[in-house]
């Protein structure tokens, strides 16, 4: 269970004072109370570049892309590469964390100050690594996330093995329908490649509705 931590000293817009895009509001910073606070509010933060400078941006997509538990989407093929992997949880949180942001991977956004944010979050208990390894105990892929009651909030997602990441995405929708209750799995926006896994896209306004509703599920971690 995550532990207590005090209010953000900063207020987030309610969704109906959110302008029309993705991007809401820029500013704030990257302390623990602040980062669950925007979670709880439908926002995640991602930096900006705005005039030249970057900036802490906070994003609440129009269209938000969730995976429903029950419709993620297993190929054959996925079931037998996910045989040769072994696969934990918050065993190597970092190592994720590094590995979703190799400077060799494209768009690549997680620099040392969100490395720190949420390292602080995961010695917290809010933040939560999926590891898969390997035959020879190598760390091949991997998530990484933030949950805040009945909301798992997916950030990023490696892989150094062919379905490793997808590996990953299967063990933890798992565990969180072991743990019962509503929940969302939120990976922000819907890709080729998360669509093929089953996630959706559902408008802003749903997609707070549901929020509200899963604040009150105890976490499944």
């Amino acid at each position: 269970m995550p532990k207590e931590i005090g209010p953000s000293l900063w207020n987030f817009p309610k969704v109906e004072n959110m302008p029309k895009n993705d991007l809401v509001i820029l500013g704030a910073d990257l302390e623990p109370e602040t980062l669950i606070d925007s979670y709880q509010h439908g926002i995640f933060p991602m930096h900006v570049e705005v005039e030249g400078k970057t900036e802490i941006g906070w994003w609440s997509p129009l269209k938000r892309g969730v995976l429903p538990l029950d419709e993620i989407k297993i190929s054959r093929s996925l079931k037998k590469s996910m045989k040769k992997f072994k696969v934990t949880f918050d065993q190597a949180f970092v190592e994720v964390m590094k590995g979703c942001g190799d400077d060799k991977r494209p768009k690549g956004w997680i620099n040392k100050e969100i490395l720190k944010a949420y390292k602080d979050l995961f010695d917290l208990g809010f933040a939560h690594s999926v590891e898969v390894w390997d035959e020879f105990q190598n760390l091949v892929g991997g998530l990484y996330g933030v949950e805040v009651n009945g909301l798992f909030a997916g950030e990023s997602m490696f892989h150094r093995k062919t379905d490793a990441s997808k590996t990953a995405m299967v063990y933890l929708v798992e565990k969180l329908k072991n743990a019962g209750g509503e929940r969302i799995f939120d990976v922000q926006w819907q890709t080729p490649h998360l669509k093929s896994m089953g996630v959706i896209e559902i408008s802003r306004s749903k997609y707070l509705n549901q929020l509200k509703k899963v604040m009150k599920t105890k976490p499944a971690f």
